[in-house]
């Protein structure tokens, strides 16, 4: 099909994984995988859990450009998204391992520091996850962690959040809203206390992100979860349907170049 933006090929049903790893990490997560790895303060000879690794991003980061050489491993349990990390690992610096964050694979006090971006907003019992996250941190560990802030925060996913209610249902609207669903930081660092960790900072962080333009905006986040499935189900005026009113709702955050938008997370730390 062709767009009105002159895509040629939307390609929804490409490899997500590798989606996710060209499109999100390209655009932000690989930025705030550093900023991540920065708030850890990471000595080389630490060992390193990647928690709910993905592609891999965050531990690949610590490997190479943090020169931790005692131990790195980067734990999912998608194994797409494990294959990709191992496609991307070209130094093999990292050893992954497919497992579930609510019990993990690991002896007690394995590791030095974790480390989790972006997992914990789709946990649904996050009061095992900290647990174990206690269970296998060395005395006087840390835990180090992202969350993307309320869909209220970053305005631009709100606005594509309700056009998909719009034009592919509420259940599409939905999975966009999801990886804004995380705990409030206020509720997060209660439960953090009630699992053991003291020590406790939270920090806002922003970044400012660019796409070249609405369709491909929403074709690349598509690409990247589930919301390619409704999203192919549309047909071709539905589908024109859903840039036009995008267009229209992203305005604010478009000039010449594309859209841009401020995305907002925060940062916790605690030992």
């Amino acid at each position: 099909m062709q767009d009105r933006n002159g895509i040629s090929a939307w390609q929804l049903n490409q490899n997500s994984a590798a989606a996710y790893e060209e499109y999100l990490v390209g655009r932000f997560f690989r930025r705030w995988a550093k900023r991540l790895a920065d708030h850890a303060q990471i000595a080389p000879d630490e060992r390193v859990l990647d928690a709910g690794c993905g592609t891999g991003i965050v531990a690949r980061t610590v490997a190479q450009d943090r020169n931790v050489t005692a131990k790195v491993v980067g734990l999912d349990v998608n194994d797409g998204m494990l294959a990709e990390a191992c496609r991307r690992d070209t130094d093999q610096a990292v050893t992954w391992q497919s497992g579930a964050l609510e019990k993990l694979p690991f002896d007690d006090d394995e590791f030095d520091v974790i480390l989790s971006q972006q997992v914990l907003q789709f946990v649904p019992d996050r009061e095992q996850v900290l647990q174990e996250f206690q269970r296998v941190l060395a005395p006087g560990g840390r835990l180090v962690l992202a969350s993307l802030r309320d869909i209220s925060f970053n305005r631009s996913y709100e606005a594509l959040a309700r056009t998909l209610d719009r034009h592919a249902g509420k259940e599409a609207g939905e999975m966009m809203r999801s990886p804004f669903s995380g705990p409030a930081p206020d509720t997060l660092r209660k439960e953090l206390g009630a699992a053991g960790f003291r020590n406790i900072s939270i920090q806002h962080d922003i970044l400012d992100v660019r796409f070249p333009n609405p369709a491909e905006y929403l074709r690349q986040e598509a690409a990247s979860s589930p919301l390619a499935g409704p999203l192919s189900e549309l047909d071709d005026d539905r589908l024109s349907a859903l840039i036009a009113d995008l267009e229209t709702s992203l305005a604010p955050f478009t000039d010449d170049h594309g859209v841009a938008f401020p995305m907002e997370t925060y940062f916790v730390k605690a030992s």
